[in-house]
């Protein structure tokens, strides 16, 4: 029934969702809806939730071998390349628009969201450990950007591809920047943590 519920949202959009809808997808009489999760914002709160576990555990090593912030920016590429195909960028969509006027939908999409931030925070800090950006930067408040940010990009390239693509390749350049940085020479190192302890 997760799986048919996901489907159902991918075919009618959160407002066409009903047990009806989820029954029908998943094969089953629609009073096992009811059965099983109480309300159809149960069961779609669960599939939320239980979809994104799944979704997060197929990258969570490819996370763990990121060595730098383009590294990160692949993943993120290859993930929304994934997710896009297999029809849950639009089931995203819908969620987050259902969310607006359902609290409940609101906490679960959100909660799901946070497994998501949660993996990116782990790689930020490793990777910000000891560089001078790590100065600047708060990994748990960059995560939460970088996680904002994943999303907006996702649903922007439906209406503007072109400028999805020039988001990411801006997304590249920091990224190179910020290896440019790590790079530096001890003493450039130095001068480069004084002057962002003045910030």
């Amino acid at each position: 029934m997760i799986e048919g519920a996901l489907a159902a949202v991918r075919e009618h959009g959160i407002a066409g969702v009903s047990a009806r809808t989820i029954a029908a997808a998943a094969g089953v009489n629609q009073a096992l809806v009811f059965y099983h999760f109480g309300t159809v914002d149960e069961l779609l709160s669960v599939a939320c939730r239980s979809e994104t576990e799944t979704r997060v555990a197929v990258y969570r090593e490819r996370f763990a071998a990121v060595r730098n912030l383009r590294e990160l920016l692949d993943v993120g590429r290859a993930l929304h390349e994934r997710e896009k195909t297999d029809g849950n960028v639009a089931v995203l969509g819908q969620l987050l628009a259902g969310a607006q006027t359902d609290e409940r939908l609101a906490a679960s999409t959100g909660a799901a969201l946070a497994l998501w931030t949660a993996e990116i925070e782990t790689v930020l800090r490793r990777l910000l450990d000891g560089s001078p950006l790590g100065m600047l930067a708060d990994p748990a408040g960059l995560a939460q950007a970088v996680s904002a940010a994943f999303v907006g990009l996702e649903l922007f390239e439906g209406v503007d591809p072109d400028g999805a693509a020039q988001a990411f390749t801006a997304l590249e350049q920091l990224a190179v920047l910020a290896e440019v940085v790590d790079d530096l020479g001890p003493v450039a190192r130095r001068a480069l943590k004084m002057r962002l302890r003045k910030l």
